[in-house]
């Protein structure tokens, strides 16, 4: 069972105040760049980190203000996070790889008073924002400030964190968490990460996204392990390279990433022998992929199954045995089910299927919606949090996925809106209909997003504008891949589209 989660308590202290004490001059964070290396021990993150809180604090934002953190994987994001949470405000790490516009609506959705921006992002975009604007410079003056003598003293209930997730809408809608939610992620130590503070782990993810942000930096930090973020170019050997060289443990990837290693990296040519398991999330992990990985490391990697309103819930882990095509069954401490589809709040038998949901006191539980009432209302089902995922358990309690319920795509472990898509398609010249779906992409193996488009009045195609249209629009995980033309999208009686007959 999940321990009680104190009554008092700051998301930021529990990561790295006791650290700090008990053995501060342990690295903790390291960035590594093409051509440089950051390293923080856990008591200069502390110093650094409430030396950051000094300095938000010195901008008289209201108590419980937003700082929106648009950076890319940084080692100032993860300060930035840490210093307003430690501060008594709210973070929201936003994804680099989102259009202006997409970045726009997200700091006037958020109501943020300040803003962070990295050192790629100009803040000439922003002066009309009404926003405090940070720029690299104006951030490095603020740790300038004598550090704040204690993290603030905040309830579990207390906004700690936001993140924004695809929904059914053409807009993200944001996530609120409290400061519990950290407390919440302690079943996956144990029955998913293995996590111990001998440990060093590498997430090859975006700093921004809620699995390298809870996984890859949160929880490491948590138990007193070293963790390890990478800011270079893209390359498949990096990873198994960064293994090698840094003596990583755990190593966290969506399935993409493990098969572009098994492909591209040349794995042979490392020693990975510190290596104890892999970690994989955001995506179904295909069964030959893993028993790919296996014969040629010797390692298991062990798969969750999540949302950004929880995190991680269903897992395997060194401590649960694997099945084939499940990702595992719920965390000690979580209480899961399939419910009807229609309604009905009583769990149905193993082998039926339905609608997953956990109980809504879980500690790792979203707050709520920001500012969307309705779709919060619809979220809860008496004391369930009802997902959008066909899902059957078993009699031994392991998940089978069925899909989803609704038309929520899965790009590269990021969820995408179809609407998002096909908002941004409509407003293409001449394009009088549009649609996407998740399709298979030409190896057979992974998905892209594919659109199906219906020109107006024989209006030419042309798939490359319309493909350079939406990458100058969309954030590069919710782009198409490809197009396909068609006279007409497929309908029922009543002219609602069928989706599953876009080939």
């Amino acid at each position: 069972m999940l321990s009680a989660v104190p009554k008092r308590f700051n998301l930021a202290r529990y990561c790295l105040a006791e650290n700090a004490r008990l053995h501060g001059e342990k690295i903790a964070l390291t960035v590594v760049g093409d051509d440089h290396v950051q390293r923080w021990s856990y008591a200069q993150l502390d110093i650094k980190v409430r030396q950051l809180a000094a300095g938000f604090k010195s901008l008289n934002l209201k108590p419980g203000a937003h700082i929106m953190i648009r950076m890319g994987n940084e080692a100032n994001a993860a300060l930035a996070y840490f210093a307003a949470i430690a501060a008594g405000y709210v973070a929201f790490l936003a994804s680099a790889q989102l259009t202006f516009d997409e970045a726009a609506f997200l700091l006037q959705d958020s109501e943020a008073a300040a803003l962070v921006l990295g050192s790629s992002f100009s803040h000439e975009h922003y002066k009309s924002s009404g926003v405090t604007v940070l720029t690299p410079q104006a951030l490095d003056a603020l740790f300038l400030y004598e550090p704040i003598a204690d993290y603030a003293d905040t309830s579990a209930q207390d906004p700690a964190y936001l993140v924004y997730t695809s929904g059914t809408t053409s807009r993200p809608k944001g996530v609120l968490h409290a400061h519990r939610a950290a407390w919440g992620r302690r079943p996956m130590l144990t029955h998913w990460t293995g996590l111990r503070a001998e440990d060093v782990m590498l997430h090859a993810g975006a700093i921004n996204w809620t699995y390298t942000l809870g996984v890859g930096v949160v929880d490491p930090l948590s138990v007193g392990a070293a963790t390890v973020l990478y800011n270079g170019k893209p390359d498949p050997s990096v990873w198994p390279r960064l293994i090698e060289r840094y003596g990583v443990s755990v190593f966290a990837a969506v399935p993409g990433v493990f098969r572009q290693i098994l492909k591209y990296g040349a794995l042979e040519q490392f020693d990975l022998s510190s290596l104890r398991h892999g970690l994989s999330a955001g995506a179904a992990l295909p069964p030959n992929l893993s028993l790919e990985w296996r014969k040629r490391t010797g390692k298991e990697i062990f798969e969750a199954f999540g949302m950004s309103e929880i995190s991680t819930f269903i897992s395997t882990g060194p401590q649960t045995s694997l099945k084939t095509d499940s990702p595992g069954k719920a965390q000690p401490g979580r209480v899961v089910a399939a419910l009807p589809i229609e309604d009905g709040c009583i769990p149905l038998d193993s082998g039926q299927t339905g609608l997953l949901a956990i109980q809504r006191d879980d500690p790792g539980m979203m707050l709520g919606y920001w500012k969307r009432p309705e779709e919060e209302q619809q979220a809860f089902r008496g004391d369930w949090f009802v997902s959008g995922d066909l899902v059957e358990f078993d009699e031994d309690g392991y998940m089978w996925r069925h899909g989803r319920a609704d038309e929520v795509m899965n790009a590269g472990g990021f969820r995408v809106s179809p609407a998002e898509v096909e908002k941004c398609l409509l407003s293409f010249p001449n394009v009088a209909e549009a649609a996407v779906a998740e399709r298979a992409g030409r190896d057979g193996e992974t998905t892209i997003i594919k659109a199906f488009i219906v020109m107006r009045d024989a209006a030419p195609t042309d798939e490359l504008a319309i493909l350079a249209h939406c990458h100058s629009h969309l954030a590069t995980y919710k782009r198409p891949k490809a197009v396909v033309f068609l006279e007409a999208l497929p309908r029922n009686a009543n002219g609602k589209l069928k989706r599953d007959l876009l080939v």
